[in-house]
């Protein structure tokens, strides 16, 4: 399963693509992680996440129509696979089973 497994900028670029249903793209995804996590993110660290993300088989994109906001180019879309739902379910279970299993601090 090398190769497959999912970074944690990766991680939050795929749910946000699962988000946005059918306005994910790299300006909308960068500008959402940001929000959600007051993180500043620049698009050239989401078009690398996007492109690995795509290679794996987690996301596909395809071209949207054009807009008057961006001069009439179309958009660049990423929408989740299911291989992409697979791999999320995957990071919970293992991030949830790793807290389950957490002691109890006290400090």
């Amino acid at each position: 399963m090398k190769g497959t497994h999912l970074g944690e900028f990766e991680e939050l670029v795929l749910l946000t693509c699962a988000l946005l249903i059918d306005r994910a793209y790299s300006v909308t995804i960068g500008a959402e992680i940001e929000e959600q996590t007051g993180r500043s993110i620049t698009l050239s660290t989401v078009h690398t996440a996007l492109y690995r993300l795509e290679k794996k088989g987690f996301v596909a994109s395809y071209m949207g129509g054009a807009t008057g906001e961006r001069g009439g180019r179309k958009k660049r879309l990423y929408k989740i696979t299911s291989e992409g739902f697979d791999a999320l379910n995957q990071a919970k279970n293992i991030r949830s089973k790793m807290w389950q299993l957490m002691p109890e601090y006290k400090f």
